[in-house]
């Protein structure tokens, strides 16, 4: 059975995805796991087997488009948070939300973590997916993972996690669950992270507003080596980002800014923004990702790629 009580499992019934998620949209779970601690993450796998139900693992639903069906089964959420720093060394629990470890890194005197003030989420998706900005990826300061594979606990150092661009090895096994991470930080004067910090959140708030229904940037940029060789010569120098060309050009290359679908828009300031108005529908937002990916394929011969993950229903998609 799911129901009953066990400490540190808190479980709800019909949840509605879209009070889990930034874009707000989703249909109701049929039940939310939350486990903060890692013997209600064993619990609930115990459970959720002796139902036979089908699950899936979410964070803080930043980066995740759920379906307007929702989810039949359990969806699982890692809620511990607890934040430790012992000099230059910082482990945090995956349900810790990733700007209290910036903020809390940055009044410790630690840099490493201060371009990454205002993205939202946890710590552990920021994990998952590799999040970074301006230059810089949360794998330059994993040092271990601590994960959850199902059966037993687990430690991954920073090689075994195979970090890519917005990748690692924990989006190729989903059933894997961080628990935590280690990070490695170096000294640094608090004054100029903060400044540092401010600057990037005054530039990323007046690109992505706090209350905006969205999932940040839809696709991944493209690294500029792996482009065909006709597509590297017609891209404008100015545009090449630390060896990347951010997919932002490519669809205003093709009209994508301003593009709608009932109350699902392309920002008008942004090509690769794609936000909910208000009572927007997962279909309708899939539907303009398939438009803009067709668009670009149709004139450069390129294959876009989301950072956005999908959750449940006829999304056709893992």
């Amino acid at each position: 059975m799911l129901a009953g009580t066990i400490p540190e499992l808190h479980i709800t019934e019909n949840v509605p995805l879209r009070q889990l998620t930034r874009f707000a949209i989703g249909g109701p779970a049929r039940l939310l796991m939350d486990a903060s601690t890692e013997q209600a993450l064993v619990s609930a796998f115990e459970r959720i087997r002796e139902a036979q139900s089908p699950w899936a693992l979410t964070g803080g639903g930043t980066n995740l488009l759920a379906a307007d069906a929702g989810f039949p089964g359990v969806v699982l959420r890692y809620t511990a948070k607890k934040i430790q720093i012992a000099g230059t060394t910082v482990t945090v629990e995956a349900g810790a939300i990733l700007q209290d470890v910036v903020d809390k890194t940055i009044e410790q005197g630690l840099r490493g973590l201060e371009t990454m003030t205002g993205i939202p989420g946890w710590i552990g998706g920021a994990v998952y997916g590799n999040a970074g900005a301006y230059g810089h990826s949360i794998q330059e300061r994993v040092e271990s993972v601590r994960f959850f594979d199902g059966e037993t606990f687990r430690e991954f150092d920073n090689p075994a996690c195979e970090f890519q661009y917005r990748e690692s090895i924990f989006k190729k096994h989903k059933d894997w669950i961080v628990t935590s991470t280690t990070l490695r930080l170096d000294p640094a004067d608090p004054a100029e992270l903060r400044a540092t910090a401010e600057g990037i959140l005054k530039i990323r708030n007046e690109k992505y507003p706090p209350t905006m229904q969205c999932a940040g940037s839809i696709f991944k940029n493209l690294i500029l080596a792996e482009l065909p060789p006709s597509v590297r010569e017609r891209v404008p120098q100015n545009v090449i980002r630390e060896g990347k060309v951010p997919s932002a050009y490519f669809l205003e290359q093709v009209g994508a800014k301003g593009l709608t679908n009932g109350a699902i828009r392309v920002a008008d300031y942004h090509a690769n923004l794609i936000y909910n108005e208000s009572g927007g529908t997962a279909s309708q937002v899939v539907q303009v990702i398939e438009q803009l990916k067709d668009k670009v394929r149709q004139v450069y011969g390129l294959q876009l790629e989301e950072e956005v993950q999908y959750l449940g229903g006829p999304l056709g998609r893992p």
